[in-house]
């Protein structure tokens, strides 16, 4: 996963990767057949990583806000392998596309389960208009992290993470954007 987030999805060589893990070249192909298996189980694990908390989080009463915060904890932790993942997306074999499509499921489903308490909440249990269709809500949550991952030079010069100047804020402000729609 560091050599991969370090020198790219499709530039980390295996040679490379079987030296960081301290073994010969040949192991690693004990492990993953090809150097595409190796790359899906790498997105796989970045998946579970990222989603890990929202999937705790999602079986308890949390709200939004929460939810928010804890897909930007789980990007900062894996901030810079996910950033080549959504640069390099167009690039990578189809099968490592389709999990980054579940990731982004995964968070989507979550926070329009988070989304749907709140305003069922907001609207004492009666069923809310529709002000934002979820697919909308989704996209401009993700489209704005991405923003800003792919914007890390102008948004955060110098700074390792672009995401943790900015994750927190950047959450807080969607969901104020989000709860202010309800009210309307």
């Amino acid at each position: 996963m560091q050599a991969m987030a370090e020198a790219g999805l499709l530039q980390a060589t295996t040679k490379d990767i079987a030296r960081r893990a301290g073994v010969a070249h040949g192991t690693v192909f004990a492990h993953f057949r090809t150097r595409e298996d190796l790359l899906c189980a790498v997105i796989e694990e970045l998946g579970a990583r990222v989603t890990g908390r929202l999937h705790e989080l999602a079986s308890g009463d949390h709200g939004l806000l929460a939810l928010l915060e804890a897909h930007v904890q789980g990007l900062i932790e894996n901030e810079r392998l996910y950033t080549r993942l959504v640069a390099e997306r167009s690039g990578i074999p189809k099968r490592a596309q389709y999990t980054l499509v579940m990731i982004q499921s995964a968070v989507s489903f979550h926070l329009s389960a988070a989304l749907d308490r709140e305003s069922r909440q907001a609207w004492r249990g009666s069923r809310p208009p529709e002000l934002w269709p979820l697919h909308l809500m989704f996209n401009t949550w993700i489209g704005l992290l991405h923003h800003y991952l792919m914007q890390a030079d102008l948004f955060a010069p110098g700074e390792p993470s672009v995401l943790r100047q900015h994750g927190p804020t950047l959450a807080r402000y969607f969901h104020a954007l989000v709860a202010d729609e309800r009210k309307v």
